[in-house]
């Protein structure tokens, strides 16, 4: 059986190296730029874009440690961490679009214009640097909440900036200085749609929830279903890390021989069809006398 795809996230070194590395570039590009054009904007979503480098820098830690052996004192390693580095994603996104909210709402009420073509150049390159670096995670985010907190940081910032350059051409042009608070909030809801979703998957995760994606009916109806399997009991499904499933059972049998194939074939079919790559199967024989002290109707 096998476990590669416990370790993707080994594969994304790269990207977060290229990423950090570009960010941290435009971060202090853009910050030059503020001070000298005088834009407390540009300052301010340099420091935006700085805690974004934060949240990348988190998400490739834990995918890191998550790589790191088992010790004696931590038989499942370094796992959940990513699931943890997820869940401080999203609570840094929210609390990020939560300032983005209450600028806005400044704006608002106080219309600003736009400080010149300065602004609008370098939000333009913000959008290139963060989509590109978005695009880095787009494929590893679909299966993968640490990295799909680290793909919402990015198109976060590269909606942001977008919004910075629509609105200010659509003011230069029309002169509505609302523009650009209004098309801000706009950004802001759709990504807090993405973020609410990572939150509540993390929180999920972080308490031991069965992993979105398993089906937890058709895992029991395969484990009754088995042949030389009379019932089943304690089963329980839940998340080693954000992309490694395990699973715990007891199979009950009436059958004197139950060997290592019989188990390998329960355990690689569990791993083909519904993703669980560390499967934990205890097997007992039939006993209405000396019944297992675990099965309880709850874990049935």
């Amino acid at each position: 059986m096998s476990h590669n795809h416990s370790h993707e996230t080994g594969n994304y070194n790269r990207a977060f190296a290229i990423g950090i590395a570009l960010n941290v570039i435009f971060v202090a590009v853009e910050a030059g730029y503020g001070v000298a054009a005088d834009s407390m904007a540009l300052i301010a979503d340099a420091g935006h874009n700085l805690s974004d480098v934060m949240s990348l820098l988190l998400a490739w830690g834990a995918s890191l440690l998550a790589s790191k052996q088992p010790t004696q004192n931590r038989t499942f390693g370094f796992r959940r961490a990513t699931i943890l580095a997820s869940l401080t994603s999203a609570i840094l996104l929210l609390v990020a679009l939560g300032g983005i909210v209450w600028e806005t709402l400044g704006r608002l009420s106080n219309p600003q214009p736009v400080e010149g073509m300065t602004i609008i150049v370098v939000a333009g390159i913000g959008v290139i640097i963060n989509t590109a670096t978005a695009l880095l995670f787009i494929s590893g985010q679909k299966h993968d909440l640490n990295i799909r907190g680290a793909y919402l940081h990015m198109a976060a910032d590269a909606g942001v900036s977008l919004g910075v350059v629509v609105a200010g051409v659509a003011i230069m042009i029309t002169g509505w200085l609302w523009l650009d608070p209004a098309i801000s909030l706009v950004i802001v809801v759709v990504i807090l749609v993405g973020t609410w979703n990572l939150l509540q998957d993390s929180i999920n995760l972080s308490i031991d929830a069965v992993p979105q994606g398993i089906d937890m009916s058709a895992i029991k109806d395969y484990l009754t279903k088995i042949t030389k399997i009379s019932e089943i009991h304690d089963l329980h499904v839940w998340a080693l890390s954000t992309t490694e499933t395990a699973l715990t059972v007891h199979l009950v049998t009436d059958k004197d021989l139950i060997d290592n194939k019989f188990l390998q074939e329960v355990q690689q079919h569990l791993h083909d069809n519904f993703g669980i790559e560390h499967a934990t199967i205890q097997v007992e024989k039939e006993d209405t006398e000396n019944g297992c002290m675990l099965k309880r109707p709850e874990c049935r």
